[in-house]
């Protein structure tokens, strides 16, 4: 359409967007950097409609996920249930006074409410990334890169599992126009649930999506571990008790020996004097028994028998039956004493390798777990309230409540607005970004009338939600 105006008409018809510092000049039916606003007719639009949220009961139990189409739910508004009106296709208004973009007005269980949405830009935000795997991925405080650029580090592990942290205003904005850029993009496909290739300073290369299993090195991870070594042997102790003589379970943190634990010398286990290499901690725990790697136990051990230290000649005993076994059962390897004291491998008889599969079976599915963080300043508070510090303290007495996307968010306490949100929980393409750079995220901020009277709210933007659902383009999802 264009394409057919003169020079003139062009110009007189081009829209400016004010909606982000980077006040894009929009020609007719083109849309700007974000993709997020266009110009239609000379107008400016939002190109996608305002979401709205409902809680749904189904038959699964009385929440079910956001799903438009789920089944028992059709999509359409269903009395008796609220209507969660997101910041998902609200807009951003912007600069920072002008009041957000949906004010609106409800009733709640009796409760005259008022939700203020919006998108917010965020140029202070991350994701915090949780792979469950025992496996090495790279040593703490790592460089993690993404199409060669510094995207975040690694961050301490936690039980069963190594954690990333990604983003942040320094990797946006501190460094060059590029590791900014792909900092965004990274941000953006993990928050939208899509997949991301990441490679670890000195560690492994990373398939990554929110709710999938990780693929490390090309092999996609199947289990979480049931345990480090030592709680292994305390859950599975009186499984092994009459099936073999010790067990040795490997693993990167702490490695168990059930006849030295206090689980084997409840049961009256003999011990077996088989002592592994690493740091003695307590009776059966051990640390540093080998390298962080790929092998068992989040180990760099292909061969368990290297972190065997010594068999003590007058305390082990020819025929003596030993397992060792990684923390995920994947992993495993039955050996009998000969007459030297010397393990040899032998078949895993048929009791033995049923609780190695126990093991297998209570370790729960590996996954990779996405939470967007960011904090809510600026242009957020004075969207809702021109003396912004008073919806900060509204936040943190709990009489305001915020969501991002309908979805349940963490606010960290201290000073701010800070929260962190699972990804999945939200409608799939919640997250825009622009090209600042800095995401797009939707928020809200739910609380009674009174209360929103009181903080100072910009009360006359108020609408009934009624207005809102007629007048406004809106699609529907559920929401748990």
């Amino acid at each position: 359409m264009s394409d057919d105006l003169s020079p003139e008409d062009l110009a007189a018809r081009v829209v400016r967007c004010d909606a982000c510092p980077v006040l894009c000049r929009i020609r007719p039916g083109r849309a700007g950097a974000c993709d997020r606003y266009a110009n239609v007719e000379g107008k400016l639009v939002r190109t996608d409609p305002l979401v709205l949220a409902q809680k749904v009961a189904g038959e699964a139990g009385p929440l079910v996920p956001f799903l438009a189409g789920s089944e028992g739910w059709s999509g359409e508004i269903t009395p008796g249930s609220p209507v969660i009106v997101t910041g998902i296709g609200s807009g951003t208004t912007y600069p920072d006074y002008k009041p957000a973009p949906f004010i609106v007005a409800s009733r709640v269980a009796g409760i005259d409410t008022v939700t203020v949405v919006t998108e917010g830009i965020f140029s202070y935000c991350g994701v915090k990334v949780k792979i469950d795997t025992d496996r090495h991925i790279g040593p703490e405080q790592a460089t993690v890169r993404a199409g060669g650029e510094p995207v975040g580090h690694v961050t301490t592990a936690e039980y069963g599992s190594q954690m990333l942290s990604l983003g942040g205003v320094r990797h946006l904005t501190g460094g060059g126009k590029r590791e900014g850029v792909v900092t965004c993009d990274t941000l953006l496909a993990l928050c939208n649930q899509g997949s991301v290739e990441l490679v670890i300073d000195e560690g492994a290369t990373l398939l990554i999506q929110a709710g999938k299993a990780p693929v490390i090195n090309g092999a996609p991870e199947e289990r979480m571990r049931v345990g480090c070594g030592s709680a292994t042997i305390g859950i599975f102790a009186r499984q092994w008790r009459d099936h073999v003589d010790e067990v040795i379970v490997v693993d990167d943190h702490i490695t168990g020996v059930l006849t030295e634990h206090q689980a084997g010398r409840f049961l009256g286990m003999r011990p077996a004097g088989i002592r592994v290499r690493g740091r003695k901690s307590t009776p059966g725990r051990y640390f540093q028994v080998a390298q962080p790697g790929q092998g068992w136990g989040g180990t760099d051990v292909t061969d368990p028998l290297v972190i065997i230290e010594k068999i003590d000649p007058k305390t082990a005993w020819p025929g003596l039956r030993l397992l060792m076994v990684s923390t995920t059962g994947e992993d495993s390897a039955y050996f009998v004493l000969d007459d030297a004291k010397v393990p040899l491998p032998a078949p895993m008889p048929d009791a033995v390798a049923r609780v190695v599969e126990r093991i297998g079976e209570n370790c729960e599915p590996a996954l990779t777990s996405v939470l967007f963080m960011a904090g809510a300043g600026g242009s957020l508070r004075a969207g809702v309230t021109e003396n912004p510090v008073r919806l900060t303290r509204s936040v943190q007495a709990m009489l305001t409540r915020v969501t991002c996307g309908g979805a349940a968010v963490t606010v960290w306490p201290g000073g701010g607005i800070t929260f962190m949100v699972d990804v999945t929980r939200l409608p799939d393409n919640a997250f825009g970004y622009v090209p600042t750079p800095a995401l797009v995220a939707p928020i809200e901020f739910t609380l009674a009338a009174d209360d929103y009277r009181a903080l100072g709210g910009h009360m006359d933007q108020v609408v009934p939600l009624e207005r809102v659902l007629a007048e406004v383009t809106t699609r529907q999802v559920a929401v748990r």
